[in-house]
């Protein structure tokens, strides 16, 4: 008798065992499966500590551009007449003020960038930037405006 009651017992701990299992799997499985946010960034500064500008007047067009620099690549001298942000995904991508202030954007990050204010871009890293930018505009309004007369 002892032994069947000892066979019974082992046996429901074993069930119970994997029930625990099987639930806990379940669990960490609906955890994945939940929505996850995370807020990356809350400023009304661009990168360089200037406050941004009111918002436009008018119709809004809102758009998303993805970006791709190769290792090495230099991005001209250029403004920007309107708001945007974005999120680098992949790589480090220095932008340089014209009066030689530097950020270096690193993955994962979300970067505010100046408005009206001549700047560009560096990829300084051995694999390309992928950057997703997104911009407050209007219709017929530039992303930006590239200013070639100023020497890299």
């Amino acid at each position: 008798m002892n032994k069947k009651l000892l066979k019974l017992t082992a046996g429901l701990l074993f069930l119970c065992t994997i029930a625990v299992v099987i639930v806990s799997c379940r669990s960490e499985a609906k955890n994945e499966e939940e929505v996850v946010s995370q807020e990356l960034i809350r400023t009304s500064q661009s990168w360089d500590g200037v406050e941004l500008p009111d918002y436009l007047q008018g119709r809004p067009e809102l758009v998303a551009v993805k970006y791709v620099f190769p290792a090495g690549k230099k991005l001209g001298w250029h403004h920007h007449p309107v708001m945007n942000y974005g999120i680098l995904v992949q790589g480090e991508l220095t932008i340089i003020g014209l009066d030689g202030t530097e950020k270096t954007v690193h993955e994962g990050e979300a970067v505010v960038e100046m408005v009206n204010t001549i700047h560009h871009g560096e990829n300084r890293g051995s694999k390309p930037v992928i950057l997703y930018m997104f911009y407050l505009s209007q219709k017929e309004l530039p992303l930006a405006v590239q200013h070639p007369e100023i020497p890299l």
